[in-house]
């Protein structure tokens, strides 16, 4: 990460591993790592919220830990990768960022810094870490592995492009582009500005806040909560405030003064059908 950044002190170290049901590693290995990657994403939820409440989204540590640690949100890739990149480093693991491209129907790839990733170095080896990209792999990938990698969220595969990139392939299907290259928060700006306001983006016309569970997965998309367990799927429709806070609450320990208002009942929506149909369920 930047060379800038500054030391956090011990007791949002301590609420942030408090905050995932984590206790500090003895020591910054491989397994530690992994077990702070499950439970980061069984705990913090992928989620657009702050998007439809007209909340701000600033890249920078102190305001993305407030956020993440002191009111118990999550975000999108921006800040629970970034946020998670922050514990790591506190925690004496290496850690650098790394942008990269979503592929998007047909294969088209997203814009340029469309997505955050985190690399970890740990005893020699390398490791791709990644909180923030909804529903994915449970455990870190290892980077330099090109063939199958066997995790709970399917089998991945890391393949080198002529370019030098890395392509992240999830059951033989690309999901995202990597560049290796180091990149420091501040580089990720206009990609979260892009995000946050272009009737373009998936994350403008969707609402979206998501957890994996111990038995799958749990969405609540827009008024629409869909629960994966054990492979079988679920979904209903909600009806009324109080159960939409409900499920924020006990579900995603998420506690709203206000609701945020789905995209096909806002202003913003009144862009095409097609837009404003658009969800991450």
């Amino acid at each position: 990460m930047s060379t800038d950044t500054q030391p956090i002190p011990d007791a949002i170290v301590d609420a942030y591993l408090h905050r995932i049901g984590a206790t500090r590693p003895e020591r910054p290995d491989a397994a530690a790592l992994r077990d702070l990657h499950l439970r980061h994403l069984r705990t913090v939820p992928f989620e657009n919220l702050s998007i439809h409440l007209g909340e701000d989204i600033v890249l920078e540590e102190k305001p993305l830990l407030d956020k993440v640690v002191g009111a118990r949100r999550g975000g999108f890739c921006y800040e629970i990768n970034a946020t998670f990149a922050v514990l790591l480093r506190e925690l004496g693991f290496t850690v650098t960022l790394l942008q990269g491209r979503g592929f998007g129907p047909g294969g088209r790839l997203g814009i340029p810094y469309d997505h955050m990733a985190v690399l970890v170095e740990v005893d020699g080896e390398r490791w791709l870490a990644d909180v923030g990209f909804g529903d994915h792999s449970h455990f870190p990938l290892a980077l330099d592995e090109r063939g199958d990698q066997t995790d709970p969220g399917g089998t991945f595969r890391i393949v080198e492009t002529e370019e030098g990139d890395l392509d992240v392939l999830r059951n033989g299907t690309p999901h995202c582009r990597l560049e290796t290259r180091p990149r420091v928060l501040g580089d990720f700006t206009a990609g979260a500005w892009y995000h946050r306001t272009s009737p373009d983006s998936h994350f403008t016309r969707s609402l979206v806040c998501s957890r994996l569970t111990e038995e799958g997965r749990i969405t609540l998309s827009g008024l629409k909560l869909v629960t994966h367990t054990y492979g079988e799927r679920t979904e209903r429709m909600l009806e009324r405030e109080e159960e939409v806070r409900a499920v924020y609450r006990d579900r995603f320990g998420i506690e709203l003064s206000e609701l945020p208002v789905p995209p096909t009942r806002s202003a913003r929506s009144t862009r095409t059908a097609e837009a404003a149909g658009a969800s991450q369920a």
